[in-house]
């Protein structure tokens, strides 16, 4: 018995920035590089914080570096999937999770947030006008204390209640894995834009759970550990993605089967269905007479 391995061609894709948007990348790149840190591989300085691009899918978002060469990264930074079962609440988190990472600040050893530095600043300016106005300072000095402490510690209270409901993976190891898990599901996600058969939703309902699992999985255990499950997922996804590819998009041979069966594997005989063929019927111009013979 021979095993043909299902054809793979054109299925796995490599995931690049922002996929078929590559004029996006370069217009958060270029912001980036004006307002962060561009990572230089080896060059860096022990303990650089690279700026981070963010892209949104709809599954999850992936963290991109960007390289100081002007090219694209070859994998991400760090990957995170949402739950497939979310309610609308937990949503909302995650939406708040997904967030656009913010900047930081580097005062001395200290970092702060670019949204500290600004609540305090106008906090300061808030608390000596409302000193001018006659506030007492016993009401003014915690809150111009208090509000520069939320502002830095409540989104990591809100990041950690949404984070429940997502899965984050950040080692090198198991970005690469998930990347490639990733890609699958992209091809899912376009096949379905054009496609609105059930089985293709069905099937990108199908990958963001393995996503999601994968992930799960990722987070408490190394590559090598839990190999074995990492490769069935794999097989699976990859499955799913030539099954899927193959409705959505059906070659020559599969479109004329599909004609076959509709025909009953008779083709078509035109506009009007078959019937017994009428005799044509003698019009009364042409009619003659027939004389009676003699016997």
């Amino acid at each position: 018995m021979i095993t043909y391995a299902p054809p793979t061609a054109g299925i796995a894709q490599q995931l690049s920035p922002f996929g078929q948007q590559p004029q996006r990348w370069e217009r958060k790149r270029s912001r980036a590089v004006r307002g962060g840190h561009a990572c230089c591989g080896s060059n860096c300085a022990a303990g650089c914080e690279p700026v981070l691009i963010r892209e949104r899918t709809g599954w999850g978002w992936i963290d991109w570096t960007v390289p100081a060469d002007g090219s694209l990264p070859e994998q991400p930074h760090r990957i995170a999937v949402f739950t497939p079962i979310a309610t609308r609440p937990q949503r909302l988190d995650l939406r708040w999770l997904a967030r656009r990472p913010g900047h930081r600040i580097r005062l001395g050893k200290v970092t702060v947030g670019s949204a500290t530095a600004v609540v305090t600043a106008l906090t300061l300016v808030a608390a000596a006008l409302a000193l001018r106005h006659g506030v007492p300072f016993s009401i003014v000095l915690p809150a111009a204390a208090l509000a520069p402490l939320l502002v830095e510690h409540l989104p990591d209270r809100l990041d950690t209640r949404a984070g429940e409901n997502a899965r984050i993976v950040e080692a090198e190891a198991a970005c690469r894995y998930l990347q490639r898990l990733a890609a699958l599901h992209a091809g899912l996600v376009q096949a379905a834009v054009s496609s609105d058969r059930y089985e293709v939703r069905r099937a990108v309902e199908i990958g963001h759970h393995q996503l999601f699992d994968t992930a799960d999985l990722l987070q408490r255990h190394d590559t090598r550990s839990a190999s074995s499950e990492l490769i069935a997922r794999e097989r699976l996804m990859l499955q799913l993605a030539v099954q899927t590819r193959q409705i959505a998009t059906p070659t020559q041979g599969d479109a004329a089967a599909a004609r076959d069966d509709r025909f009953g594997g008779q083709p078509p005989l035109g506009p009007y269905p078959p019937g017994p063929r009428r005799r044509p019927q003698p019009s009364a111009e042409h009619t003659t007479l027939v004389q009676p013979t003699k016997e």
